[in-house]
């Protein structure tokens, strides 16, 4: 495994992650590290800020994550666990002492004593009155050991940018904290900044968790709940109807004495609406409730508009790093469809978890050790042709690999020349070793070329031939099992008896020495953790393993690693031919590539038939292949991922239905609008045109396209997002239907073409988060 980090990994180590609520704004957290940048310290500028948003509306404390490994710039990458630290005294703390020493860790003790007990004044001010007497003694504050703006030097501590934090959130409540607020950002420009990047963050608050919170602090009066209690109870209802409501929450998960029924009506009697909700009402044990949509109207569309691509995330990752293993072919054989599955969920988690705000690590472990080696090298001594290697090696080895299975069907004595051959190899016989890296490096630089088809790479190259019997990580690992008494003999095999868990008995070590795939993956998951403190592990490999990655689990877990439990298997179901299921060793395979060649042909064809339109397309080719390739993915992940699924031509090639050409095609028409408008969109726009349904019910679509990021993100179902991603282009295609653009009045021409180009983003986002690239002609 290689042992530098990846350029990711790296920029995650030398960030910090501050996560906030608009309760909580980091406006003093932010103002220490911008700072930081402009003071005379040697340790300026060497690490990032990474802002996002908590989940919790209602939540009182901000959130910095330290990571695990974090370092400086110039300085090594540390060996600690990931850290989190809550509270904006806590987390100013912190910045001052690694960036900004002048604002605290450098002061004298009685000073700094001083800048204490503002933090305490400052974190206590949790009502009106605290608050009213620390905004009153900014009429005097150098009497109260505050800055005093209009005067030089301006040397400013972390007490007075917790009470700026302070008296910027609470404007208009005191004329003489409004005139300090304004005169030491006019003073301190670094203060303006970091409010604005605050500001920014804030901004990109999810609409419908705003009515959440609303509906959360109504709730929380009238019950004395906590609000963070109540907001994960509150649900967003689609589609809607005007029965359901907008919001509903099911009483008796709030855990009040008494009937739900009774307590619904209670709630209904004693809850008062306002300018974001309308009305509210009991309907057995839930509570439905209805909001005013014209402001969800009026919130939405900017926010997707000014977010782009970014629409959708959220930062419930940060400072996490996930390892995602998947694909992982095994060398000398071909890509074939069979390898889809694997490679394009992988493909997908990765891209979800980042959306979510995690660091993710993409390995690619390659099946690049084992006795297969040393049965295809027999089967290439007796069948292979140099010539037919040069010309296409992949398919000449698979040719060879299947020749030879077949004949030690016949003949067992084969299956012994193998052994012998990779016993050669792990011995590091150099013949055996050349004709060994010669089927890996062949193999490598044909599946680079088949993931850059299907949009995935990798940031690691991994293989199981880094894990041999003899290598120390190996040999520790079964030292370990030895000393924990786990490991037994057992028929000259070294074998683990898991019985007891009704896993049966793993084998990690034969006979001859040679270890078994699970010692291997073992020692690999040992390495792994010590490499990248990763705070989740998903391996994404068939249904077919459960068993493996069950057995491989529980001996983490015998061993007492305290992370045995971030580990987790992602399964997925069979890909299945008409004539049964698919198999390398039987020769039935449908190879991938030549899939991806005949797709792309029959599009181009399905293309040419419209001349005027093929003539607008600059690249016909990469066009007709990334819609074939939307329609095989779209094809696999449409349905739950456990779920075998047979591979139809028809069905992935279709333009009508549910398929992937019809979701690029939606796409395409989006953006044939915005060519055709005629006129950009204004940078504000009254939305109040859009009155009709299906207005509505598209900008609900688009809406909640945020909550399904975050639930996928838990789940690791990608047909959540195909069926999110169908139910968006139904949408758009029933509002086109009724809803124009040209030839309207100006004001509802650009309320219409921003709709749709709100629609356009969300939709490129969804297949973006699948792997698929959106197109823009088609």
């Amino acid at each position: 495994m290689a042992s530098e980090d990846t350029m990711l990994l790296t920029q995650h180590k030398n960030a910090l992650c501050l996560a906030f609520s608009p309760r909580s704004a980091a406006y003093a957290e932010v103002a220490a590290y911008v700072l930081s940048a402009s003071a005379t310290t040697a340790r300026q500028c060497q690490c990032q800020l990474r802002l996002g948003l908590l989940r919790d509306l209602a939540a009182p404390h901000s959130q910095l994550i330290v990571p695990a490994g974090f370092f400086l710039a110039g300085q090594q990458p540390s060996d600690k666990d990931r850290v989190v630290l809550t509270g904006k005294s806590t987390a100013a703390r912190f910045v001052s002492r690694l960036l900004a020493p002048q604002l605290y860790a450098s002061l004298a003790l009685d000073k700094q004593a001083k800048v204490d007990q503002w933090l305490d004044d400052v974190r206590q001010a949790t009502d009106d009155a605290k608050l009213n007497v620390i905004l009153a003694k900014l009429e005097k504050p150098q009497q109260f050991a505050l800055v005093d703006p209009t005067k030089s030097p301006l040397n400013l501590t972390l007490a007075d940018l917790a009470v700026w934090d302070l008296a910027r959130q609470h404007t208009s409540k005191n004329k003489a904290a409004d005139q300090w607020v304004a005169a030491l950002e006019k003073a301190a420009p670094a203060l303006k900044d970091a409010a604005a990047q605050v500001d920014q963050v804030l901004a990109t608050t999810h609409v419908l968790d705003e009515y959440r919170f609303e509906i959360t602090k109504e709730l929380a009066r009238i019950t004395g709940l906590g609000e963070d209690f109540i907001f994960p109870l509150v649900e967003n209802k689609y589609p809607k109807d005007a029965a359901s409501g907008d919001f509903s929450i099911a009483v008796p998960r709030m855990k009040l004495p008494g009937s739900p029924a009774e307590i619904a009506k209670d709630l209904e009697s004693k809850f008062t609406a306002s300018p974001k909700i309308s009305s509210v009402k009991a309907s057995g044990v839930f509570l439905k409730i209805w909001i005013h949509n014209h402001l969800l109207r009026d919130r939405l569309i900017p926010r997707v508009l000014n977010q782009g691509e970014k629409y959708g995330q959220n930062s419930s990752g940060f400072g996490k790093v996930s390892l995602v293993e998947f694909s992982s072919p095994n060398i000398a054989k071909p890509f074939h469809v069979g390898h889809l599955r694997s490679t394009i969920i992988g493909n997908f988690i990765e891209n979800t978890l980042q959306a979510n705000g995690w660091t993710t690590v993409t390995i690619n472990y390659l099946g690049d050790w084992g006795k297969q080696f040393g049965l295809l090298a027999v089967g290439y001594l007796k069948h292979g042709n140099e010539e037919a290697l040069e010309k296409d090696p992949i398919r000449h080895l698979f040719e060879v690999y299947v020749k030879i299975n077949a004949e030690a069907t016949e003949n067992p004595a084969i299956h012994d020349e193998a052994r012998a051959y990779f016993a050669r190899m792990e011995e590091g016989g150099t013949e055996a070793l050349g004709m060994w890296k010669k089927f890996v490096d062949l193999s490598i630089v044909k599946y680079r070329e088949i993931y850059g088809r299907v949009n995935v790479s990798f940031d690691l190259y991994s293989g199981e031939s880094h894990f041999r019997a003899q290598d120390k990580c190996v040999r520790d690992v079964v030292q370990k099992l030895k000393d924990l008494d786990l490991l037994k003999l057992d028929q000259g095999a070294q074998v683990i008896n898991m019985e007891e868990y009704k896993l049966g008995v793993a084998i990690i070590e034969k006979r001859d020495g040679g270890m078994m795939y699970l010692g291997r993956d073992v020692a690999a998951a040992v390495e792994r953790q010590k490499e990248y403190k990763f705070d989740n592990m998903i391996y994404v490999v068939g249904s077919q393993q459960d068993h493996h990655f069950k057995q491989l689990f529980k001996i983490l877990e015998l061993m007492g690693v305290p992370w045995a439990e971030k580990c987790q298997h992602v399964n997925f179901g069979m890909i299945k031919s008409k004539d049964g299921n698919m198999s390398t060793r039987k020769g039935t395979v449908v190879f991938l590539e030549d899939i991806l060649d005949n797709v792309q042909e029959s599009m181009l064809e399905v293309m040419k038939r419209n001349e005027a339109k093929f003539a607008q397309i600059q690249n016909p080719t990469f066009v007709a292949d990334t819609i074939g390739i939307t329609g095989i993915m779209i094809q696999d992940m449409g349905s739950r991922r456990n779920k075998d699924y047979e591979f139809n031509w028809d069905r992935m090639l279709a333009f009508e239905g549910d398929t992937g050409p019809y979701l690029q095609y939606a796409h395409t028409r989006l953006c044939s609008i915005e060519r055709k408008a005629g006129f950009d969109i204004p940078a504000t726009v009254d939305m109040a045109p859009l009155t009709e349904p299906v207005a509505a019910a598209l900008l609900d679509c688009i809406a909640m396209y945020p909550d399904v990021v975050r639930e996928v993100g838990v789940q690791l179902e990608p047909c959540s997002i195909v069926s999110y991603a169908f139910r968006l282009s139904h949408a758009v295609s029933n509002c086109l239907e009724e809803l124009y653009v040209m030839n309207q009045p100006p004001e509802i021409a650009s309320a219409r073409l921003a709709m749709y180009k709100a629609a356009r983003i969300t939709l490129g986002n969804a297949l973006r988060a699948l792997g698929i690239v959106p197109l823009d002609r088609m």
